[in-house]
């Protein structure tokens, strides 16, 4: 629902209502939340949450109660540069679900002899993008000051969000641009992909910036439906025109900054929200707003009553789940962050080393009460209280500390990283767990009711009644893991060497094998990969990387909690995440 159209409307409202207006008050509403207090004529508040679960932003008349026992370094960086400023501009990022906030401030400084008043510019980086969104914080030279999500290089090689590395956009998608869409590319793109494939699926996979919402209604203004298939589509001839025209309609308030904020509700209960009426969704109850904001809020207002009617009903509980992930997870980042500093003092051995050894070879030159020694490309400062050798020893003695913390870290930064990949594997099958007992498991893999450490032992055998399997007509069994100790005992102990072994790349999830009934077939090698995406945290993509190797290219990682593990002579393939029913397996 946080579209490209949606971030649009957002952009148009902040820009009319805050822009020139002054930082008055920022709090900490949750773990992946903070609320901005503006005065700009009047009070207002700017709610910002980037909870894999449910990401929002919108601007309330009512300014959310901070909570004093949340206070982190994003929190307290945000009242250093941001408390105080004034909001500069407001800019969406061209068909990406990216808003920047530009705050203008001056810090007052102290030097030796002065104080100065230093102008400082920052911008706020919002980015929606479901379960990778993000509020990152950045400087006026490019740099990551912080960000409410921290992203290792564990976590994510290609694009770390860390204090100090340079800010870059996500990866541009290489896709069409919606924009420019002619009939003959809508022919041409209908002819690339396979007949069985969902029209709007379609879209989202070829269109940058196109959300299922935008598709699903793109479709339906071309045909009356707001599905069918490729196959469908090709059979009727005047469709690649209308499905243009659709999609430049769709798209025309980008131009024209014309709005009309929507909520959508099924018995009582909001299903959807948008920057612009759905004719898709025309059975349901609609009800319009002025502005954005006010139809985001009465969404996520109304949630709770919307709970009750969901078809899930352990919502509460995985809630309460992986809300104490969340906690563990910033535990753990805070040792992480300790142990990066610990190391960093750690290469300025060699730096004291060379100090106290200048001093010694200086001893014939330093008079009493010298306070600094200038050696080739060093100044090292000196105890006027103590003498030369006395100094020297104290540089020493730093220099042994650290060298002796550089031998300890190292270990100590590996374990912290395998246990933050470990807390994001669970909160990845928390969400995916489709069971009261799934849960419970979980809960206890965490060690959230003894409260302690998150690492556990492998169990000997699975603690659940009966493993997760589909089987093919053929008789293949494709076995699928609910949390982390499940993952390690069907991977090393209900797989056997050759059998294929699958996971989605870069994602945490569940583990996947296939026992094969006969020779490897691809499709059902390709309906497995989509199982792997669909119980993984690229649940909600429409393009997933899933790996796929032998069983006895897996190894577990020696002192790692269960389910992580590295593998080799793997391929990828690239597959829509799909659910069992979708994929038309049998249970095991």
């Amino acid at each position: 629902m946080f579209d490209i159209l949606t971030i649009a409307a957002l952009t148009d409202e902040l820009r009319r209502t805050l822009v020139r207006g002054r930082v008055q008050k920022v709090v900490q509403t949750a773990p992946l939340g903070v609320a901005l207090e503006l005065y700009a004529g009047q009070r207002w508040g700017v709610v910002i949450d980037v909870s894999p679960q449910e990401p929002r932003l919108f601007l309330s008349r009512m300014v959310p109660a901070g909570d004093p026992e949340q206070v982190t370094p994003f929190l307290l960086l945000l009242r250093k540069y941001v408390r105080g400023a004034r909001l500069e501009a407001v800019e969406q990022v061209p068909l990406e679900r990216i808003l920047r906030l530009r705050f203008a401030t001056v810090l007052v400084e102290e030097r030796r002899t002065s104080v100065e008043r230093v102008p400082v510019e920052t911008e706020l980086v919002i980015e929606l993008m479901g379960r990778h969104s993000n509020a990152i914080l950045v400087g006026a030279d490019g740099r990551i000051l912080d960000a409410l999500k921290r992203v290792t290089l564990t976590m994510s090689a290609a694009r770390p969000v860390l204090p100090g590395r340079p800010y870059q956009e996500p990866p541009p998608q290489l896709k069409r641009d919606p924009r420019r869409l002619t009939p003959e590319a809508v022919a041409s793109l209908l002819m690339e992909v396979r007949p069985d494939t969902e029209l709007p699926a379609v879209l989202v996979q070829h269109l940058a910036g196109f959300s299922p919402q935008m598709a699903r209604e793109a479709v339906f203004r071309a045909t009356g439906v707001s599905t069918l298939t490729v196959a469908e589509a090709r059979a009727d001839t005047t469709l690649p025109e209308r499905l243009a025209t659709a999609v430049a309609s769709v798209l025309e308030p980008l131009e024209s900054r014309c709005f009309e904020p929507t909520l959508y509700r099924s018995g009582g209960v909001p299903v959807a929200f948008a920057a612009v009426r759905l004719q898709y969704l025309q059975g349901l109850e609609v009800e319009t707003f002025p502005t954005i904001s006010l139809a985001i809020e009465r969404f996520f207002a109304e949630r709770p009553q919307a709970e009750e009617f969901a078809s899930d009903r352990y919502a509460q509980r995985r809630r309460k789940l992986l809300e104490a992930i969340e906690r563990e997870r910033l535990r753990v980042e805070a040792r992480l962050r300790a142990l990066e500093q610990e190391q960093a003092r750690a290469a300025e051995a060699d730096q004291w080393r060379r100090m106290g050894e200048a001093i010694l070879a200086a001893l014939g030159e330093l008079v009493p009460g010298q306070r600094e020694l200038v050696v080739d490309d060093l100044q090292i400062p000196l105890d006027p209280a103590r003498s030369p050798i006395e100094n020297a020893q104290t540089y020493f003695e730093r220099y042994r500390k650290a060298k002796a913390a550089a031998e300890q870290v190292p270990a100590r930064l590996e374990a912290t990283r395998l246990e933050l990949e470990f807390l994001r594997q669970l909160e990845a099958l928390a969400i995916v767990a489709d069971s009261a007992e799934t849960l419970e498991v979980l809960r206890q893999e965490l060690g959230f009711a003894e409260g302690g450490a998150s690492a556990i032992r492998a169990p000997k055998r699975s603690t659940q009644r009966k493993l997760r399997i589909w089987r093919t007509l053929r008789g293949d069994r494709i076995v699928v893991g609910r949390n982390a100790r499940e993952n390690d005992w069907i991977t090393f102990s209900v797989a056997r060497p050759d059998d294929t072994w699958l996971h989605a790349r870069g994602l945490a999830g569940a583990h996947v094998i296939i026992q094969w009934a006969g020779s490897e077939d691809p499709q059902v090698l390709e309906r497995a990969a989509a199982l792997a995406a669909w119980y993984s945290e690229g649940r909600e993509g429409t393009h997933v990387a899933v790996d796929v190797t032998r069983r006895r290219d897996v190894r577990r990682i020696p002192g790692a909690a269960p389910g992580l593990v590295r593998y080799r002579n793997e391929r990828t393939l690239h597959v829509r995440p799909r659910s069992p029913e979708e994929l038309g397996l049998l249970e095991g």
